[in-house]
Order: C-alpha cells, then structure tokens, then sequence
C-alpha cells in the first residue's frame, strides 16, 4: 500500500461513520457507487488486519465492519481500511519485553465439553 511517508490516524474509523454495500446504494439510487474492479488486495489486506486482532483489540471493531464488505468492496472501504493502517503507524504495539520485542502477555482459553 505504500504507506511509509502517510499522516498517521489518530483513531481507525471516523466517529459516525456509516459505510455502505453497492447492493444498498443502488437500491437508494445513489450516483457515487465508486465499486473496485479488483477486490482481492482489499481481502487480503483486511485478511492481514484480521490477523492482527489477536494482538490489537483496539482496532477489532474498525475491521469487523470493514469484514462487511469483502465481496462487493467500494472505494470507500478501501479508504477507510487504509487509515486503520495509519492508525497503527500512529500507535505502534511493541510489546513489553524491551530486548527481544516480544510480548509478555497471553491468553488461555479453557473448553468444557459437557
């Protein structure tokens, strides 16, 4: 995506926000479709987003609405999946261990089936 010399986000989606699918603007009759002819850079960024949810549950909302739309994807989507990429240029998550960068947190998840 080339985004080494972007502004960096202070929040990963507008505040209000309403995205919409093309489905819903042509049933509206709106003008501005803008569709992206080639979805699959779109899916395979949101696939790396997605991906980084384990780690960065700060962004998990921004990328569970932009999942919304990964078959019929707008200019728009892409747009705002783009400024979740600056947001995290803007917060970088590090971790705590100051040599190797790792983090020292987990998780432990315990099924029970009954």
């Amino acid at each position: 995506m080339g985004l080494s010399g972007a502004k960096p986000a202070v929040i990963p989606l507008e505040l209000n926000q309403k995205l919409t699918s093309l489905e819903y603007d042509k049933g509206i009759g709106s003008q501005g479709l803008n569709p992206l002819i080639d979805a699959t850079s779109y899916q395979k960024f949101i696939r790396k987003l997605l991906y980084l949810t384990v780690t960065r549950p700060d962004i998990s909302y921004a990328v569970q609405v932009l999942c919304q739309f990964m078959q019929t994807t707008k200019r728009s989507h892409k747009d705002n999946a783009t400024r979740v990429a600056k947001y995290l240029k803007q917060e970088p998550d590090w971790a705590a261990c100051p040599m190797s960068r790792r983090s020292v947190s987990g998780y432990l998840v315990k099924l029970e089936i009954l």
